[in-house]
């Protein structure tokens, strides 16, 4: 639960090819399903019908009512029973960046359904949280009677006072990652649920709105927070971190320009970082915009934007060992930043590395560091090294994720896992008689916290599996977020797919249970067996615009015959051929009402713009 920010100066860039390494190793897939089910742990109110964590019950049920608001809901942070609105925020941004980068492979495992339900479990909370466009609770419980306390969360009799920002009380950095977090959660649930989407992207905005017109620190505001989750790097990150994201939500070029003018000014061309985290969003912008820049859409800030990307290249150098000052490692090689968590700077920078990977192998560039150049395969590959030392390839050969592999944290630092099941024994546990009874228990957890990332081993690989070794014992929900991504990554290898192309996260289908993990990789249409390759055909010049000729194939993947086809496509802007719409959706022409197995059917459009967002919405197998 704390941080730190460095900073440090600059990088090169440069062209070549390299993809990625073949994967191995470790079953990330098993990984991924438990990494998403340790949120479930981390449910605050009433739980649902589905909920899989069967140990946990309902908690937190009058949060918000003695200020007249419902903030019933939403994740505890850590091992404790306070919801810190910062540290939650981006935790719910980096699931939907995990989603909407690798929501395909997440599908092909069966989890997509679980982590969009991760992360509407977050947004729903905002959506309380954010009352008034320029009101936002950021903040229920209190840090040091929650710590004076070692309670269940479905006993917890500490102090629920609700602290807020408004205009009088800012919080731009509190604001901005909730806008970030709202827009990039909005591109997770565009397909799925559109209606729900655009009430995201409205909250987003207003968001974004309070956060730059009423600027200040929110620790300065909900100065209770200051002990636990102070914003040590301000809110320029922050502004330029929400800006970012709303443009790749919406394609408005209000944010492009916010990009592009406050760059210098805010830091996002200035700073060269070696963290990125919940506090210090730098290098997550830096990585953004330098997406943008490879996918052609900086416009008129190109040169600014490649000001941010040199940035975003000199962390990774920095993470690669490559750059002129470069981040510490472990004798084990393990990425250390701090004693308390370090962990999460561990998932953090390997998921930059992981998808910057991608974007290099879809541009087909590479870059330089100050060590020679770097190919997007040795990016992947960092990001490998740390995950396969967090599940257990390290010199103690300890998973330092709970209840993956054989030798895992048995003790850790967290109220609810720490003391019996309220559905077990529902005796209440009295504040301080909690520590007394089950805080100081020499023995395992009673509830195993299925997929928690704990805090980690020292600078020297060394980790004690102690209750009270807060730091290292404790998990947080944003260790796990970033991990989402990679193990999903991982786990999916690499099928060909371009991280530039616009983004089409697929609807969820059938999920499995996490304690069936697949034996061999499922095939990448698993989920929706039906695959969409868009090309460009042909272009021309017509009173100075360039328009494109863009064919699309549609093929059934499955073994039975496709019916009931419905296809959403948005993001197109000139006539198409081939489908016929009905209402908002589009199906099969009048001359085809099914598609039998291994076959395809071509639609084409044409537009002056990058390829429409297609995606399938419905779908019946005979």
């Amino acid at each position: 639960m704390e941080k730190f920010m460095r900073l440090v100066s600059m990088a090169t860039l440069l062209l070549l090819l390299c993809f990625p390494v073949a994967l191995a190793s470790h079953d990330y897939g098993q990984a991924l399903s438990k990494s998403i089910l340790f949120f479930e742990a981390q449910r605050s109110g009433y739980l649902p019908h589905n909920q899989r964590v069967s140990w946990r019950a309902n908690s937190g049920l009058n949060d918000g009512k003695a200020s007249g608001v419902d903030l019933v809901g939403g994740y505890y942070d850590a091992g404790d029973n306070v919801k810190f609105g910062l540290p939650m925020a981006f935790t719910v941004t980096m699931m939907s960046w995990s989603i909407i980068e690798y929501g395909k492979q997440m599908g092909a495992n069966g989890e997509l359904g679980h982590a969009m339900e991760a992360v509407k479990w977050g947004t729903d909370y905002f959506i309380k949280a954010h009352p008034e466009p320029y009101v936002l609770y950021g903040e229920v419980g209190d840090g040091n009677t929650d710590h004076y306390c070692w309670q269940r969360p479905e006993d917890m009799s500490t102090d629920r006072h609700a602290y807020k920002i408004d205009p009088s009380n800012p919080g731009s950095d509190l604001a901005g990652e909730t806008a970030a977090a709202m827009a990039a959660a909005s591109i997770v649930f565009r397909h799925s649920d559109p209606v729900y989407s655009n009430e995201l992207l409205t909250h987003a905005h207003q968001l974004f709105e309070f956060a730059d017109k009423y600027r200040g620190k929110y620790d300065s505001s909900i100065t209770v927070a200051q002990k636990y989750y102070r914003s040590v790097s301000g809110y320029d990150d922050e502004l330029l971190w929400a800006a970012a994201w709303l443009y790749q939500a919406t394609n408005n070029q209000y944010f492009l320009s916010y990009l592009g003018n406050n760059g210098d000014s805010m830091g996002g061309t200035g700073w060269a970082m070696t963290e990125f985290g919940w506090d210090v969003k730098y290098a997550g912008v830096q990585t953004l915009v330098a997406k943008l820049l490879m996918q052609g859409r900086a416009g008129r800030y190109a040169s600014v934007f490649q000001k941010y990307q040199q940035k975003a290249e000199y962390f990774l150098c920095s993470c690669l060992g490559k750059g002129s000052q470069n981040v510490r490692k472990t004798p084990g090689g393990l990425i250390f930043r701090q004693r308390w968590n370090n962990m999460q700077f561990v998932t953090s920078a390997s998921f930059l590395a992981t998808v910057y990977s991608d974007y290099l192998s879809s541009a087909r560039r590479s870059f330089s560091c100050a060590s020679g150049n770097v190919a997007p395969s040795e990016l992947l590959s960092f990001a490998q090294f740390q995950v396969d030392y967090i599940l257990g390839d390290n010199p103690r050969a300890t998973s330092y994720m709970v209840g993956y592999g054989n030798n895992y944290p048995k003790q850790v630092h967290h109220r609810a896992s720490s003391i019996v099941s309220y559905k077990v024994d529902s005796r209440f546990i009295s504040c301080r008689g909690g520590y007394a009874t089950w805080f100081s228990r020499k023995a395992s957890d009673p509830n195993l916290l299925t997929g928690a990332l704990v805090g980690g081993p020292d600078a020297y690989d060394d980790f004690a599996d102690e209750r009270d070794n807060y730091e290292q014992t404790e998990p947080a929900t944003y260790n796990n977020a970033p991990l989402l991504g990679i193990l999903a990554r991982l786990h999916g290898g690499y099928g060909g797919y371009n991280q530039l192309l616009p983004v089409a996260v697929p609807a969820p289908t059938q999920q499995k249970p996490v304690s069936t993990p697949k034996a061999t990789p499922a095939p990448a249409w698993a989920s929706i067996p039906v695959s969409i390759e868009q090309r460009v055909t042909t272009s021309w010049n017509s009173n100075g615009r360039t328009y494109y000729r863009y064919s699309t194939a549609v093929t059934n993947k499955s073994n039975k015959t496709l019916k009931d086809l419905k296809l959403t496509i948005s993001k197109i802007y000139g006539p198409l051929w081939g489908l016929k719409k009905y209402g908002s959706f589009y199906s099969f022409p009048a001359w085809i009402n099914s598609l039998p197995s291994g076959k395809s059917l071509e639609f084409v459009y044409i537009h002056s713009a990058s390829a429409a967002d297609v995606s399938v919405s419905n779908y019946y197998l005979a």
